[in-house]
């Protein structure tokens, strides 16, 4: 299944609140928003995505523990983009400096900023388009590194600000470079058939 788009505007135009609130009442689905208020609608990923999806945060959690230079995040945890929209990228990092500056009831919600870094991991009903626009978009709200992961094609895509996307065909491995300082994603086990 695709993702279902609902445009809502200039019917009704929910607060962040508001938005909020629908997603905590609908946890059995994944919802983000555009910066133009449309809703994204999402049914959850099958058990082949889920497990590869559940193997990349595995890796990001497990290095967290051994640095505490930031905050990890999984597909659960909506971020406010600064361009207006709700993101949940399925793996997330902010580093503890900007996480710090945040007010608690911030960090309960939504959080308003862009992470550090991001990996998006497509699966089967994955539009390529779309994911790549979604990267674009967090490069462009401040992300300072993001990966986008393609199983099927075994082919990874690397966005950094201000440079051309870098395409890497079967890699083993990934590196968090100087954003996560340290950090090394091995691919066999996300790339591997399940």
């Amino acid at each position: 299944m695709t993702a279902l788009t609902l445009n809502l505007s200039p019917t009704l135009e929910l607060t962040d609140d508001q938005f909020y609130d629908l997603c905590q009442h609908n946890r059995d689905l994944r919802i983000e928003r555009t910066a133009n208020g449309e809703l994204l609608i999402m049914a959850p990923v099958g058990g082949e995505g889920g497990s590869r999806s559940g193997r990349v945060n595995q890796q990001v959690f497990n290095w967290i523990d051994t640095d505490d230079r930031g905050i990890a995040f999984d597909s659960s945890t909506g971020f406010k983009l600064p361009n207006g929209a709700d993101r949940s990228p399925d793996a997330a990092w902010v580093s503890r400096e900007r996480w710090d500056t945040l007010t608690p009831e911030q960090k309960r919600k939504f959080p308003p900023l862009c992470p550090d870094f991001v990996i998006e991991l497509r699966s089967e009903s994955d539009s390529l388009q779309t994911l790549q626009a979604k990267m674009q978009e967090y490069i462009e709200n401040g992300a300072r590194l993001g990966w986008l992961i393609d199983p099927k094609k075994q082919q990874v895509e690397i966005y950094r600000p201000g440079q051309v996307v870098e395409i890497l065909q079967d890699p083993e491995t990934l590196s968090g470079e100087d954003v996560l300082s340290g950090f090394t994603l091995n691919l066999k086990p996300i790339f591997n058939r399940l």
